[in-house]
């Protein structure tokens, strides 16, 4: 389907129910969710994923082909069930390749109770990156022998934005009345960009960072990594300075920032910032005037003391030089690739990148007698009901022993099935090796599910292992994802194989079965003549 976002028409966009973002999906806490996805797509299958949503003995729900599930195949459908056990907004998006890219994206609010007071509540504001061809189109530019890189073209605010002056009728308008309170639910759904939002001459109040509702703080703007969400309330009272004067239309730029170090547009050509518009009168149709504060735009995520969750978390002590493994995230070429081979790096962590095998997904290979195949990267976790630690870094420079290059890069990185405790965040991963060069924060540490990993820096995260199942980690910028930057936490695999009967999962072989008759008649494929999978499927 085209897409018209920007005043530039994407020919291959991909959409949920004829629309960009897809339907807003509303429950409430405790609630049974149910949705049926029917794909009417010619080339590819599908599955939609339930971002942040713990999927709680449900991991069959989680909608990541070749872990969870095989693909929806076209003409075929499937019906997601699940119960909602956190409060919140977040997004649902397609799980198959580069496909969320193209459009298939959408919110999802869980309706619960508030760490701050407010008037009224807006609809959800997804924020993302645009190209103006599909992205697997652009995935090409990484596959050749000297890559020139996937790029993107513009801003969308929930699927509109101004391209180069080319749509100056069409920009996203949010109109509040003066002294009210509003919450803002703000999600980045990009491919490769990390925002700084902020509103002219207004003031946030932050009450949750991703389903996790915190102590509220006072900001006058807020950085948003890939996947993250934030729920903030909107104080419509503008403050007035000398050097940044209220407006007298009361008309104020919404603006998306992206953040220095964390974007991929085309080089030259970075979008206007500029993409909504804050009235105080609906009928005004003027352009703002105003000024935004010359505030940082690192690439980073909200300070790490600032997230202090209501619901406390205590972890149990653990020393840092008894850690078994690092997950350092670098690039290597491989071998057996069907695509790329020795030409293409891909990225990982560790050793193996990350390449899903759509058809046997590794929920239907749980009673496997041999080892799981490289290519899984399975990593597993058996701590029942204990904590989980993983300490993630990346590496600036070549690191002594390692064959793998190194690249000063940042990451949103993302795990599935659960949220983590945050228990450090660093800009330098060389600290973690030197004594007390590292502390960790075990009482009440910041939680969500997706945390930014700075360029040369590090991770040190918590889970506990209560939720059986096989569990992506991986970047969420769309194109490392498709590189391999992904692993399997197996979660309790004993625990879960009592869970998976063949009753449970006969709906899930259904769909393999009818994936399976539709991959095996090569004139379905895009490229029949060459390989249909390019990347990590996921």
């Amino acid at each position: 389907m085209k897409i018209n976002g920007d005043g530039v028409i994407n020919p291959e966009g991909k959409v949920f129910n004829q629309a960009y973002p897809g339907p807003w999906i509303q429950a409430c806490w405790g609630d049974l969710i149910r949705v049926t996805v029917k794909n009417k797509l010619q080339y590819n299958g599908t599955t939609i994923h339930w971002h942040g949503l713990w999927q709680k003995d449900t991991m069959e729900m989680d909608g990541v082909n070749g872990v969870t599930q095989c693909p929806i195949a076209p003409g075929d459908s499937f019906t997601y069930e699940f119960r909602a056990l956190q409060y919140g907004t977040s997004w649902y998006h397609s799980h198959y390749s580069l496909q969320y890219a193209d459009g298939l994206a959408g919110p999802i609010t869980i309706h619960g109770p508030s760490s701050a007071n407010y008037d009224e509540a807006k609809d959800p504001i997804l924020i993302t990156d645009w190209n103006h061809r599909s992205a697997f189109q652009d995935w090409e530019r990484e596959l050749t022998r000297i890559p020139t890189f996937p790029r993107m073209n513009s801003i969308l605010i929930n699927g509109v934005g101004n391209f180069a002056g080319s749509f100056p009728g069409e920009r996203f308008n949010m109109t509040v009345s003066r002294g009210k309170k509003y919450i803002l639910r703000v999600i980045n759904t990009s491919v490769d960009t990390t925002f700084v939002f902020s509103i002219d001459n207004h003031q946030f109040e932050v009450m949750s960072s991703d389903f996790v509702p915190i102590e509220p703080y006072n900001v006058t703007h807020v950085l948003i990594g890939i996947g993250q969400r934030y729920h903030i309330v909107l104080h419509a009272d503008p403050f007035n300075t000398t050097k940044y004067p209220a407006s007298t239309e009361g008309n104020y730029w919404i603006r998306t920032v992206p953040a220095d170090g964390c974007k991929g547009f085309e080089v030259g050509n970075e979008p206007d910032e500029r993409q909504g518009i804050l009235r105080y009168n609906a009928s005004s149709t003027s352009v703002p005037t105003t000024w935004r504060d010359p505030y940082k735009l690192d690439c980073r995520d909200e300070n790490y003391t600032s997230l202090v969750p209501i619901v406390k978390w205590n972890i149990t002590k653990v020393e840092l030089n008894n850690r078994s493994k690092d997950f350092d995230i670098g690039l290597d070429t491989v071998d057996d690739r069907p695509v790329g081979g020795n030409n293409f790096s891909w990225w990982s962590f560790g050793e193996n990148p990350l390449w899903v095998d759509f058809s046997n997904p590794t929920i239907t290979e749980l009673n496997r007698t041999t080892p799981w195949p490289k290519d899984y990267v399975v990593v597993p976790a058996e701590n029942r009901d204990g904590w989980v630690y993983l300490v993630i870094t990346a590496p600036k420079a070549s690191v002594a022993g390692k064959k793998r290059n190194f690249a000063p890069v940042a990451h949103p990185l993302h795990l599935h099935g659960h949220d983590f405790a945050l228990l450090a965040q660093g800009n330098d991963s060389t600290l973690l090796n030197k004594t007390n060069g590292v502390t960790l924060k075990f009482d009440n540490p910041p939680r969500r599910d997706v945390a930014l990993i700075p360029a040369g820096g590090y991770l040190v995260v918590v889970f506990k292992a209560d939720n059986p199942g096989s569990w992506l980690f991986h970047c969420h910028i769309a194109w490392h994802a498709s590189s391999g930057l992904a692993l399997q936490i197996l979660e309790r695999e004993d625990d879960l194989k009592k869970m998976m009967t063949e009753k449970r999962l006969e709906e899930t072989r259904r769909v393999c079965e009818n994936w399976d008759k539709w991959y095996s008649n090569t004139s379905n494929h895009w490229n029949a003549s060459g390989p249909f999978q390019d990347d990590s499927g996921v």
